[in-house]
């Protein structure tokens, strides 16, 4: 592969963490643990943050900790993997799929409007059961990186009395703001619960990993407890000088935690993120300055009152002046040796959806008309100039060789 869809970057730093982890004999949840929960909350803007092994399961957490009960609903954009939507599936609660915006691909807010207010007045909406609870919270997902409009949803959250969580799997650091003159606000700092993913391909990793931050102690204590077993007291805790072998079960917990050995590794490159950040820019620019002139790619925007991320870079053909499909594109790619993937098939066009809630592609236009177009191209901070350059000729020559006829 000459140029592969992600590659890790792992420092020294990183390796000498984990082995001085290993030494220590304390592998699980420890005191690197709880180090890197403080410096992660210091570091988005957050009081309180919660270390997980999965974002998976701070979404999970987060919707436990708000109260989500069977038959609730739980606006949800279509346009996201699969995690955003199963974990309302896991209460035997409603997800209720909202469109995305046609330039950032983000959930649409004027859409989610739409939606809240026909399910205010009791009007027909897609998907839904005809018995069902009322609406519990939403789950905007800041897509490849770019935040989604904070402001309008905090807006709605608070019109409509629901709770506003946000997936933020793809974004550390990312900013916005509400005006040219206002400051820049972190992911992290704008929801009720926000959930961090710290998969391989992320922007910071500890190989498999999530966080949950809020403001609230109260939310954060509970997903503490729920995070292991529903235990009262933290378990390493149990096994310190100063613990105590005593605990009780307070609720049916779940086993969530964060290992130290995963802790180790994010501590270190909490402390890098910020230049995995520029390096990721770069190769963004440079792909954005390479393929700017091509008109059968379409290019991902970063809007003036975001800092984005930059953890996926999604293409979106124009097949109307292409001779192949997308599928022939990414054969193209991969018989150059150039990685790439899909993000995403929106989740009301999977099966399972289909099947339980009896959904059809036009019910969300904007992410179905998406779907076949997207192509997520390479981007990751080891990324050198010369496999930049070897992506922008592969796409410009497949393009130049399969013209619309």
């Amino acid at each position: 592969m000459r140029v592969p869809f992600f590659t890790p970057d792992i420092s020294e730093s990183e390796i000498q963490e984990v082995v001085d982890c290993l030494r220590s004999g304390w592998l699980t949840t420890g005191p690197r643990t709880k180090q890197f929960e403080e410096r992660f909350a210091e570091y988005v803007g957050a009081k309180y943050a919660v270390a997980l092994n999965s974002c998976t399961a701070a979404l999970h957490l987060a919707l436990e900790a708000i109260g989500i009960e069977r038959g609730d609903l739980v606006l949800v954009p279509t346009f996201t993997f699969a995690a955003t939507a199963e974990v309302v599936r896991y209460f035997d609660a409603i997800p209720v799929f909202v469109d995305a915006e046609p330039t950032t691909l983000c959930m649409d807010p004027e859409a989610t409007e739409r939606c809240l207010t026909a399910l205010q007045r009791g009007d027909k909406v897609p998907g839904l059961p005809s018995e069902h609870g009322p609406v519990k919270a939403m789950i905007p997902v800041h897509y490849g990186g770019q935040m989604v409009d904070v402001d309008r949803f905090r807006a709605l959250a608070q019109r409509f009395d629901i709770a506003l969580l946000e997936d933020a799997a793809h974004t550390l650091p990312a900013y916005c703001r509400s005006n040219a003159g206002a400051p820049w606000r972190s992911a992290g700092s704008t929801a009720d619960i926000t959930c961090f993913s710290f998969y391989a391909n992320k922007c910071i990793t500890t190989g498999e990993g999530g966080m949950a931050v809020t403001d609230r102690q109260d939310l954060a204590d509970r997903m503490r407890v729920m995070s292991l077993h529903g235990m009262s007291k933290d378990a390493w805790k149990r096994f310190t000088a100063s613990g105590s072998w005593y605990y009780e079960i307070v609720a049916p917990g779940f086993k969530y935690n964060l290992t130290d050995i995963a802790a180790a590794i994010g501590l270190k490159q909490l402390e890098r993120a910020n230049a995995l950040w520029q390096e990721r820019r770069r190769v963004a620019s440079a792909l954005s300055e390479g393929l700017l002139d091509v008109p059968e790619i379409e290019l991902p925007v970063e809007l003036s009152d975001r800092q984005h991320s930059w953890h996926l870079f999604p293409i979106r053909l124009r097949l109307e002046k292409l001779g192949i499909d997308r599928a022939a594109f990414i054969e193209e790619l991969k018989a150059a040796g150039i990685g790439s993937s899909v993000h995403w098939m929106p989740l009301h066009m999977h099966p399972y959806y289909v099947d339980t809630y009896g959904y059809s592609a036009e019910d969300f236009p904007v992410a179905a008309a998406a779907w076949p177009r997207l192509v997520s191209l390479p981007i990751f901070p080891l990324m050198t100039a010369e496999q930049c350059g070897i992506v922008v000729d592969v796409v410009k020559d497949i393009v130049r060789r399969h013209p619309r006829r």
